[in-house]
């Protein structure tokens, strides 16, 4: 380093010390014990504060809508700050401030959520632990450049993580049980899943793009350093919502997903198959969003070691091992669109697994990979290894949600099509038959956001979304009712 060179760097050095030592100085620290509320610490913080919630038990929803806000709990030997739905409240934890951080957290026993993002950037979720949670349990939707580390879930009926529409996300050394969907990056893209125990769900991890959504697309997942086990939990997902068509079984599935690495996991007693590459066809017949790309280009996979899956096929999966006069089901199986050499993907050490599918798949160590691989900045035949991370190297821009029109695509991405897609059912009705329900109707929309009712016996209630504007709320179903796809 140069001497001028170096005098600019110190000096950069310097200066982001002094604005930290800056930031500091003005933050302050509120604390949270047993018989308060965290919710009127996080109204009384201001940006860049810390919330310290001490051991006892909590049983609330808090919606933290301010930006640079750390929440924190104190655990004290075997003595947790414990956030508790009761089976009444719905939501644990909702964020739609950008620089979110919580940490250190039991949250068992709500209806929805445990920890909602929406559309809140540069946010870390780290330490907690969640149990029997509902829906979903840590779902950052639409936001970009977060991380979801060292994070124990079990017992939800969709997605113990679920990373929706997002997009420079890792997911890193959690360990996710019991659950329908242990991971899921869905419609997302600049993903990396690395070193989670996966264990005994009935997916075990998972990259889609499912049809209807705002964000079209899902790719440049790195799927690397898991371990997925005995994933044969039988699905108790919601019945007809998509994830309840997994079949029980199944260690890794990309459907549709592009630019996929799956490398260097461990997969190994998953009844179904250890991984599946397949299009949208497999858990959905409604492919009809023609923004999408039903059919997953360019998977790679890589270095796995895969041990004694598809002891027990279900399903379509057994159906089409009897056709090969096989009772077992395959290590590696390729289905509809993915089966074709012309999409890009490819797959190395294919001796070492039982595969179906695959026999028109380049070798992953071929020259014409290796140079595709040198073209995408990676190190031939090394693939992902040099890659640490896919977070951003500085904050993504903070998203700012204002009243207005655009507020309200942003309110709808990250709030309500995490449940609503345009015409497939997912946890909610599909935005087309809200439509055909209320017409030109926004004013009823509105209001029902704010305090829902069950009204179809095959859906569960939605959660109230009060603590939205009624402006906002007004804007938001004037939105929905003008969707096209």
């Amino acid at each position: 380093m140069s001497g001028r060179h170096c005098i600019s760097f110190f000096y950069r050095i310097g200066l982001l010390v002094f604005i930290s030592s800056t930031l500091v100085t003005q933050a302050a620290v509120l604390e949270v014990r047993e018989g308060e509320r965290i919710q009127d610490a996080v109204n009384a913080a201001s940006p860049g504060d810390e919330i310290l919630v001490y051991p006892g038990l909590y049983s609330e929803t808090v919606y933290v809508d301010k930006d640079d806000i750390t929440l924190r709990g104190v655990v004290e030997g075997d003595d947790w700050p414990h956030l508790d739905g009761k089976k009444q409240l719905n939501d644990a934890i909702l964020y739609s401030g950008n620089g979110f951080s919580v940490e250190w957290f039991k949250i068992t026993h709500y209806k929805g959520n445990a920890i909602m993002g929406q559309a809140g950037n540069n946010f870390s979720i780290r330490n907690n632990w969640v149990i029997d949670s509902g829906v979903y349990g840590i779902f950052p939707e639409f936001g970009e450049n977060g991380l979801i580390e060292n994070n124990i879930l079990s017992g939800i009926e969709d997605a113990a993580i679920y990373v929706g529409m997002s997009d420079y996300i890792d997911v890193r050394n959690n360990q996710v049980f019991d659950n329908v969907a242990g991971i899921e990056i869905e419609n997302s893209r600049h993903a990396l899943v690395e070193g989670n125990l996966v264990k005994n769900n009935t997916g075990g991890i998972l990259v889609f793009i499912t049809p209807g959504l705002p964000i079209k697309s899902s790719y440049d997942a790195i799927i690397r350093r898991n371990f997925v086990l005995d994933n044969n939990t039988p699905n108790f997902g919601i019945p007809g919502s998509l994830v309840s068509q997994i079949p029980s079984g199944s260690g890794i599935i990309v459907m549709s997903g592009d630019d996929v690495i799956i490398e260097d996991n461990v997969i190994t007693g998953n009844n179904n198959a250890g991984i599946i590459i397949t299009s949208q066809d497999f858990v959905t017949e409604i492919a009809t969003d023609t923004g999408s790309d039903p059919n997953p280009d360019r998977v790679q996979i890589r270095d796995n070691l895969m041990l004694n899956n598809g002891a027990d096929p279900e399903g379509e999966m057994k159906l089409l091992m009897l056709t090969k006069l096989s009772t077992t089901g395959p290590d590696i199986f390729a289905y509809q669109g993915a089966t074709d050499a012309a999409r890009g993907s490819c797959i190395s050490r294919r001796g070492a697994y039982r595969t179906l599918g695959v026999d028109d798949w380049a070798d992953c160590n071929s020259p014409t990979i290796r140079a595709n691989d040198a073209i995408a900045g990676r190190e031939p035949s090394d693939s992902t290894r040099g890659v640490i991370t896919k977070m951003l190297p500085e904050p993504a821009e903070p998203r700012v949600i204002t009243e207005d029109a655009s507020g309200a695509e942003l309110v709808y991405q990250g709030i309500c099509a995490g449940c609503h897609a345009y015409n497939v059912r997912l946890i909610g009705p599909p935005t087309l038959a809200i439509k055909a329900q209320y017409g030109e109707d926004a004013d009823s929309i509105a209001a029902y956001i704010a305090s829902p009712e069950k009204k179809r016996p095959d859906f569960p209630t939605m959660p109230p979304q009060d603590h939205l504007s009624a402006p906002m709320r007004q804007l938001v179903a004037e939105y929905m009712l003008a969707l096209t796809n």
